[in-house]
């Protein structure tokens, strides 16, 4: 991939261009006015992944040019990244270069940071890693004071936690969440802010009246604060550290009205629809839920038909999109049976084309 170009200065005018090629490809929808949300213009990637380039004894970063497997650029900076990761990231580097344990068929660094301050880094080898790399391993992270993972092929070995603990500030609650290594995490945690905030604001009317249930539930990233709007929370993820770490969020945040559920949102839509009976639903009487929403934030290939025929027999649909196109299609048929009440532009990856969106859609009368 290539490296994206962070210009401060540009950022109010590339920004501008997004929601107008947004508001082109959305027209022939009935919109509401577009509410847009800025990301940080630098320093605004907690989550970030390296590849190395070895020539000698030298080892760079470096950002392969689209379509190629030659051509690369060296990084010696990265605005991009978080002010933790950026701080640490190069003099790391240099550290892994000295000591040939550690530099040795190192083709990949992963970091994965919080806005309070941890650090998690993962070292990706194309070659077997054992007790001598764990001796070197030690001292680096004890050097730069980070949790450390070593990955080879069928090997992870953890130095001492594979996860970091986000205290993320949502309104007047602080929520920690834990994020673990390999696992998807949203990158900008400022604009997951407010996109938290903005689902909170949009289902405000929801409170203790209904039951809310979500598709692609990850590790709870919207679950937990949503769950002071509705009554009730079943939530389904397929991963299964996505489920552990939602489980022990729920847990560590003392919620008590949220059930995650490990099943495809296939299998979830079909017992609901009483077409599917499974022991993982046994004891949770979703037969007496007054499911009134759902939430779906799927990935980039957007929700399947048969999700798409279940969300919309719910009075209201709160969908997040990292996928405008996806997002398109799905709209398409929704919008027989629901209006869109309320649309919202989140601009996660700056100085890119990529944007999400969150969509909130009421049925109609």
């Amino acid at each position: 991939m290539s490296l994206p170009q962070v210009d401060p200065d540009r950022y109010s005018e590339l920004l501008a261009l997004k929601k107008q090629r947004l508001l082109q490809q959305f027209s022939a929808f009935e919109l509401p006015s577009v509410e847009v949300f800025e990301s940080p213009r630098t320093h605004y990637r907690m989550r970030a992944e390296f590849r190395t380039w070895h020539d000698g004894d030298a080892l760079d970063y470096v950002m392969f040019e689209p379509g190629s497997k030659h051509v690369h650029v060296k990084l010696t900076e990265c605005p991009m990244v978080s002010e933790t990761i950026h701080a640490v990231m190069f003099d790391l580097l240099a550290a892994i270069r000295e000591v040939k344990e550690l530099r040795y068929r190192l083709f990949q660094v992963d970091f994965l940071s919080t806005l309070s301050g941890e650090l998690l880094v993962s070292l990706l080898y194309h070659r077997q890693i054992g007790d001598e790399w764990i001796a070197a391993a030690r001292e680096l992270k004890a050097r730069f004071n980070i949790d450390l993972v070593g990955r080879a092929r069928k090997t992870k070995i953890v130095l001492d936690r594979d996860f970091v603990v986000e205290a993320l500030p949502v309104g007047d609650r602080v929520y920690r969440y834990i994020q673990t290594e390999n696992s998807f995490t949203q990158p900008n945690a400022q604009v997951c802010r407010h996109m938290i905030e903005w689902a909170l604001d949009v289902t405000a009317g929801m409170a203790g009246e209904s039951d809310l249930v979500e598709f692609y539930c990850g590790n709870g990233n919207f679950t937990l604060p949503l769950a002071q709007n509705f009554r009730r929370v079943v939530a389904t993820e397929i991963s299964k550290t996505s489920v552990q770490a939602a489980r022990d969020n729920i847990r560590d945040n003392g919620i008590d009205n949220i059930d995650v559920l490990r099943m495809p949102s296939e299998d979830l839509v079909k017992v609901l629809r009483g077409e599917k009976e499974t022991r993982k639903v046994a004891g949770l009487a979703l037969e007496e839920c007054r499911f009134s929403t759902v939430l779906v934030d799927p990935p980039r290939s957007g929700l399947d038909p048969a999700t798409v025929e279940q969300v919309m027999e719910y009075d209201h649909i709160l969908y997040i999109s990292c996928n405008p196109d996806t997002l398109e299609q799905n709209l398409h048929s929704i919008c027989r049976t629901h209006r869109i009440e309320r649309f919202a532009l989140f601009d996660q990856f700056p100085y890119t084309d990529h944007l999400e969106c969150g969509v909130w859609l009421v049925r109609r009368d």
